[in-house]
């Protein structure tokens, strides 16, 4: 079922990044620290752990969270009240320093985080409700601040009982095109400033392009072929997804994957030919992996669990970390963080505060 109500998707939270996009470094030095102290966030002198300001700090936490890089937890001292941060094997896979790809060289490796951004799954919801419904629920693709804005407010009132107030879905939008669209010094192909390529690594997605006039600023998404997506990642997001509804062996439509609210078609702006393109190349000497065109439908097909095909595929792109001398497996890890495991039962176990309307929004109601 597509997440067309934004409270099956996301948790409700709201504005937690202090206005900072993502930046370069973050992540890993987020990781790393955790890593060694599940109460680093918290320390006197976090500042100084992670080398920048109070306010970055609890960017960076926020962003390993949304990342789904680390998971919050209890202090299992019962000595405070306030969340630790556990690194999430996902983290480990790719961060560490012997991981995939712990300085995020690699155009696929912020394609992945993307998707770990506005995904969801049982367990590991959604953290940015503002990007879900930007990629996935909003009905356009050109926009202003105040258009995404009020979009947004609309489906936070649909499904959450206490949203936050209209300024901080603001923020949140104002810094999703931070994220994303490149200023207009690197747009118009100028040698940009140092501050501008330490600012976000996102934006050299290319996802989101300024195309307002002065005195009225718009976005607009882009589509079409993804040169720098790799047709690994984009696999590995399929299958990812359909492994909501299976554990096993099934089949998902090529039109879900590429219209379905929450699927990696919204996610990555790409359209079924490239989906298509990408599933022929990475099923090439894949038995358990297929393309099937029956009547009028195209479909994947997988003859195994599809989460665990996903990762092996994903593994592949990035020369097999988990077979690399001393990779933890996912039991290994969760035995020396076991309160991720816990985290993730309470995540699933969790109910909405307020059961939604019967009824979808609409365009019309959205407009």
């Amino acid at each position: 079922m597509a997440d067309s109500r934004l409270a099956e998707a996301a948790h409700s939270s709201f504005a937690r990044h202090e206005t900072f996009a993502p930046r370069f470094g973050w992540l890993h030095k987020a990781y790393m620290q955790v890593k060694e102290n599940p109460a680093a966030f918290l320390a006197e002198d976090a500042p100084v752990l992670f080398g920048v300001g109070k306010n970055m700090v609890h960017a960076m936490r926020y962003w390993s969270k949304a990342f789904k890089l680390t998971r919050e937890h209890a202090d299992p001292s019962g000595k405070t009240k306030a969340q630790h941060a556990s690194p999430t094997w996902e983290a480990r896979w790719l961060l560490d320093e012997d991981g995939a790809d712990p300085y995020l060289e690699e155009p696929g490796s912020l394609w992945l985080l993307h998707w770990w951004l506005v995904s969801s799954r049982p367990g590991a919801k959604c953290w940015a409700p503002a990007w879900y419904t930007a990629f996935h629920l909003a009905p356009f693709s050109r926009f202003t601040i105040a258009d995404m804005t009020q979009v947004v407010t609309r489906h936070v009132n649909f499904s959450f009982s206490d949203g936050p107030v209209e300024a901080s879905i603001t923020r949140d939008v104002e810094c999703l095109t931070k994220m994303y669209a490149r200023t207009p010094v690197e747009q118009s192909g100028s040698r940009a400033t140092y501050e501008d390529l330490l600012a976000c690594p996102f934006r050299e997605l290319d996802l989101l392009t300024s195309v307002g006039t002065r005195g009225k600023q718009e976005w607009q998404f882009t589509t079409g072929t993804r040169t720098s997506l790799p047709a690994h990642v984009l696999v590995y997001a399929c299958l990812d997804y359909a492994a909501r509804d299976t554990q096993g062996s099934g089949s998902i439509s090529l039109a879900r994957l590429a219209n379905e609210p929450g699927a990696p078609g919204r996610a990555f702006r790409v359209r079924e030919p490239e989906i298509v393109a990408a599933l022929d190349k990475v099923a090439m000497g894949r038995p358990e992996l297929n393309r099937v065109d029956a009547v009028g439908q195209r479909t994947m097909s997988f003859s195994s669990d599809p989460r665990a095909l996903a990762w092996d595929i994903l593994d592949e792109q990035y020369d097999y970390v988990t077979l690399r001398r001393g990779f933890p497996t996912r039991d290994e890890w969760s035995a020396q963080y076991p309160q991720l495991a816990e985290a993730e039962k309470a995540e699933k176990a969790e109910k909405a505060e307020r059961k939604p309307q019967d009824h979808q929004l609409t365009t019309q109601e959205i407009a």
